[in-house]
């Protein structure tokens, strides 16, 4: 490997001659008096720097430094080429969330992203899918940089604390450098005043005169269509929703208005039982608007199931019907409308497009971890048999806690009844993407009598020899998606 960098700087770092010395085309980038790429040492890769140094830490070769993807190196990174740090990007018509729960899938995402109109958030992720994944928020965004810097990707990216739900966590997420903070406000949601009775909503309504004339009995024309105000619907949204009002308040105040950098600020109402009815958004919008907070995005709980890793559930028409409110609430208070668990809903990606007129933010995650491991059904299918019958014996109860599905595990075929060649036709049934899609968290940290990870170590080895393929899976799968969501552009 050295010799093939000595030749590839004695030639004069040809970008056309890149692949030959496995140096990464895209990632030749020239800085005042250096050179810095990125090349592919076989079971790694490394960051190489010819010239001056420039601050990044690794170890001295004759006439080169070989420097490891570490955490102060993918900060120098960002430092030196601003390309690869995340930058506030939500006023950007049509963008999408990338989650990476494996710090591999960047380089599909930004295969499946370009050629079309879509500013992308490559690093996304939950305080719970760190938890589950043993990830921090640093590693997250380091592996976003590295991929964006290896494929040479400069149309700019973002980096979401996704469902966050307390100061701490939010300010955690801005100390690592996050573009975006998703604020979960369902702990102070009350999921209760549905199941309330007129005289009970009447009765712990507590009444605010300036606030209240601005909506009780009043008609407002939102989406084409004339909805009213009236007494039980306006005091239903005030309890159910004012609590989270305050909260927003708290935040915005003590940590976005505060923060160093651009931050694009979501609002996420959709980790509810209770549908966002258009008018309790409107209520809502407005009063963020009173209270002077800027918001990028707001993520209503829409009609119907938002289920990870399948097609959307529900009626399509009053999907739409719907959707066309809350889009026209969204532009009349100067933000965008927000789609949690997008991944897979082909049903309403046009819809969604169309609709919105082609300005709207959705998020996917688990999807890309389902091509990856459908990549590994394909590539090494008794590997994919050993972690299929975990889940399904040793997983599946446990992980489904943490998720609303509807999975029904008896529509899955047993896998002795399945060859090999059949494994990946499991990623077209809906249960069997629902077995593997929530239990990522157990198969990842699994572990051996002796200690040892039972699946990790062999997946990532696998992912790496199979990389070019798992690259290609992304592109084609999230590139789907967007083929939809951007049909009317």
């Amino acid at each position: 490997m050295k010799r093939a960098l000595l030749e590839f700087a004695r030639q004069g770092f040809p970008v056309s001659k890149a692949n030959e010395f496995g140096v990464y085309p895209g990632s030749v980038s020239r800085f005042d008096n250096a050179v810095v790429f990125m090349a592919d040492c076989g079971s790694r890769d490394a960051l190489v720097v010819f010239g001056d140094d420039m601050g990044f830490a690794g170890k001295s070769e004759d006439g080169f430094l070989l420097c490891e993807l570490s955490h102060s190196n993918a900060v120098r990174l960002r430092e030196v080429f601003a390309y690869t740090a995340p930058r506030a990007l939500l006023h950007s018509a049509c963008t999408m969330g990338l989650g990476d729960r494996l710090g591999i899938a960047t380089d599909g995402h930004i295969a499946a992203v370009e050629g079309y109109s879509v500013l992308p958030v490559f690093a996304q992720q939950s305080m719970r899918e760190l938890k589950l994944t043993g990830r921090t928020y640093d590693d997250v965004l380091d592996s976003a940089t590295f991929a964006v810097f290896r494929r040479g990707y400069k149309k700019g990216f973002g980096a979401d604390g996704d469902h966050l739900k307390t100061l701490e966590e939010i300010e955690y997420a801005l100390r690592c450098g996050y573009s975006m903070i998703t604020l979960d406000c369902s702990e102070y949601i009350d999921n209760t005043v549905q199941g309330m009775s007129a005289g009970e909503v009447k009765e712990a309504f507590c009444p605010q005169p300036e606030r209240d004339c601005l909506y009780l009995n009043r008609e407002f024309v939102l989406g084409g269509e004339r909805l009213f105000f009236d007494e039980d619907t306006f005091c239903r949204g005030v309890l159910i929703y004012d609590a989270a009002l305050k909260f927003i308040d708290t935040v915005y105040r003590r940590t976005i208005v505060n923060a160093s950098r651009p931050i694009d600020f979501e609002i996420s109402i959709d980790e509810t039982a209770t549908v966002t009815h258009p008018l309790h958004h409107y209520f809502i919008a407005r009063e963020l608007q009173r209270l002077g907070i800027k918001v990028a995005t707001v993520a209503p709980r829409f009609c119907g199931e938002f289920q990870k890793g399948i097609d959307y559930i529900g009626d399509t028409a009053q999907f739409e019907r719907e959707l066309t409110i809350h889009a026209d609430i969204a532009q009349q208070f100067g933000y965008k409308l927000s789609v949690h668990s997008g991944s897979d809903k082909f049903r309403i990606f046009e819809i969604v497009g169309r609709v919105t007129e082609g300005r709207f933010h959705i998020k996917t995650a688990g999807t890309s971890w389902l091509e990856a491991i459908k990549a590994v059904a394909v590539k090494a299918p008794a590997l994919y048999r050993e972690i299929h019958a975990y889940a399904l014996e040793s997983a599946f109860d446990e992980a489904r806690k943490f998720y609303h599905v509807t999975t029904d595990l008896s529509r899955i075929p047993p896998l002795d009844s399945l060859s090999d060649e059949q494994l990946p036709k499991l990623f077209s049934n809906s249960d069997a993407r629902q077995l593997i899609h929530i239990t990522y968290g157990h198969i990842l940290g699994a572990k051996s009598p002796d200690g040892s990870y039972r699946f990790r170590e062999r997946l990532y080895s696998l992912w790496r020899r199979e990389r070019e393929f798992c690259d290609t899976l992304l592109k084609e799968h999230i590139g789907a998606h967007l083929e939809q969501l951007t049909k009317t552009q």
